[in-house]
This record gives structure tokens, sequence and C-alpha cells, in this order.
């Protein structure tokens, strides 16, 4: 199958590495432009070293991994299988891009995004076909769960079909319908934005809230290292999406994550969020 990924960031360049280690699959990463897409390719392969370093990934499998992830832009993904958009968190371009995608794609190639918690319904409105949600989770060479998001659109061969494909991948998929969040981050980021809170009105330090979760409650990893890893402002952005769908102020962002995201903060991918990191 070829797979066309449009977003070539660390999601894009994730679910890249996840397909192309399957020798039936090759991959068009696609992003702005091509250059774009060529540095993406040689972070890459950075990315894949280190994991055959840790022993994720075989270390046979690296030049070939490789080999099949092609740089390209949205233009060039007309001959595509799959194609799954993992852009910027933000539904007018999500929306603006599968339009393109459908003037550009076969009539069969199947439409699917990465979308944390956007609607699936208001993304796919329009379109000439269904789009159905494929949530990948970062790190995705490490990470075995996919949220498959479905709506009323998506027909049960569409979906039996994405189903039977991430098994391939050794993924683990769940079922969701489409509502704000789906299962995970409907549960986990206001989780977060609680541990925010706790630590703003200076209940207890950042490494002491996350001891208590990992100790407390047997979590690998503690709610704020977690919001810095998944990224204070993508962090953000679901909240606001929880709140604006829900109407219902639970999923109110705290006011220091809107602070710290403003201050750009932002986690690992600053090198500064509630904890510091080397880049």
């Amino acid at each position: 199958m070829k797979i066309g990924i449009i977003g070539a960031g660390t999601m894009g360049r994730g679910i890249a590495i996840a397909f192309a280690q399957k020798e039936e699959h090759t991959v068009a990463l696609c992003d702005i432009n091509i250059e774009v897409t060529n540095q993406s390719k040689e972070r890459l392969q950075k990315e894949l070293e280190k994991l055959t370093a840790k022993n994720i990934v075989n270390p046979d499998l690296l030049q070939p991994t490789l080999d099949r992830i092609t740089p390209n832009t949205k233009e060039g993904v007309g001959d595509c299988d799959l194609v799954i958009e993992a852009v910027q968190e933000n539904l007018q371009i999500k929306k603006e891009l599968f339009t393109f995608l459908q003037t550009v794609c076969k009539k069969e190639t199947i439409f699917a995004t990465n979308t944390s918690s956007l609607s699936i319904a208001a993304i796919s409105e329009g379109l000439d076909r269904s789009v159905i949600g494929l949530h990948f989770f970062n790190p995705v060479p490490m990470m075995k769960l996919v949220e498959i998001v479905t709506t009323e659109k998506n027909t049960p061969q569409l979906i039996n079909q994405m189903k039977a494909l991430l098994i391939t991948l050794g993924k683990s998929p769940v079922m969701s319908k489409d509502h704000p969040g789906f299962i995970v981050n409907r549960i986990l980021i206001p989780m977060i934005n609680e541990a925010i809170g706790v630590f703003a009105n200076s209940t207890a330090t950042a490494e002491d809230i996350d001891q208590a979760m990992k100790l407390g409650a047997n979590h690998p990893i503690g709610p704020l290292a977690l919001g810095d890893m998944i990224g204070l402002d993508v962090c953000l952005a679901i909240m606001e999406v929880l709140h604006a769908e829900t109407k219902n102020d639970k999923y109110k962002p705290h006011e220091l994550l809107h602070k710290m995201v403003t201050e750009g903060k932002l986690g690992r991918k600053s090198a500064q969020g509630f904890f510091p990191y080397n880049r």
C-alpha cells in the first residue's frame, strides 16, 4: 500500500516509521515544500538511529525503512491508497487540506486524520468521501495504541480495513465514536490541566506532583512531565476544544497553561516547560 502522510513533524515522522518498517508499504512524507520535508527526513534518520540503539527498531530495518520513505509535497499524493493528515491542530487548516486532496487523489483513496480532539464529522463536512480518525500516540514507534474514531459516514468495511491494517503494524486499535477528545484525551488532558492547577496554587512542587502520581497511581510518568512531552501548546488546544464543544467549565484551560504557551514554554520541544530539557 502507498501511504501519503501530510505533515512531517513529530507525529508525521513517527507514523511514517510505523508504516515503512513493513516491506509491503511505501510512504510519501509531505510538508509545505520539499526542502522542509527533506529536513524532516534527516531528522527521521537520527530518530531511527536512536530507536535502533534502544532495540526498539531492528537495526537491519533501519536502511530499508528509510528507503521506503520519500520526501514529497501534498501535490504528490495523487496515487496514494491512504492519506493520513497530521498537520496543525486547526479545524480550518484541516478542512482546506482535505478539500484540496480530493482534487488530486484517486476516488478510492482513503482519507484519515490524526487529529487528537477535533470533530471528524466537522473535518469531513462537504467532502466527496468520508474521513476516518486514526489517532496515533507519541512516540508512535513505541506506543501501541491507535484510536479509530468513526462517524456515521464510515462504512463497516472501511472500519474493519483500518483495524486490520493497524494490527499488521503491531498496533492495538480501540474504537471511539466521534466525541470531543475521544477516549484518552477526554480523560488525560483534564488530568494534566488539574495537575497544573495544583502546581499553580503552590500545593506542591512539580517534582512532588509527578512523584505522587507515579507512586500513588502507578503512572509511568507524572502529569506535568507528560504535558511537557505532549507539548503544552497541544494540551491547551485540546482543552480549548473540550471547553468549546462541551460548554462545560470543568474543561476550561488553567490560566497558567495559557501563560506558559504565550511565553513559549511548550515543554520538550522548546527545552522548557514545567521542567528544563536539553535540545
